[in-house]
C-alpha cells in the first residue's frame, strides 16, 4: 500500500520545484510600457501638428 509521500528526487521537474521554491522575493516583474505608451503618443500627436502647420502655411 502506497504511504502517499512523493520523493522530490523522482525527475527533474519536481527536484528543482523543491530545491527551488517559487518565491516572492525571486520574481521578477516586466518594466511598465506606460512611459513607451505615452511617449509614442506625444510623438504621434507632434508629427501631426507638424505635418498640419507645413499643409497651412
Amino acid at each position: 500500500m502506497s504511504d502517499g509521500y512523493v520523493d522530490p528526487s523522482g525527475n527533474t521537474e519536481q527536484f528543482r520545484a523543491f530545491a527551488n521554491p517559487p518565491d516572492a522575493t525571486t520574481a521578477v516583474e516586466s518594466p511598465s510600457r506606460l512611459p513607451l505608451v505615452l511617449g509614442g503618443a506625444v510623438v504621434g500627436v507632434l508629427l501631426v501638428a507638424v505635418a498640419t502647420w507645413l499643409v497651412l502655411s
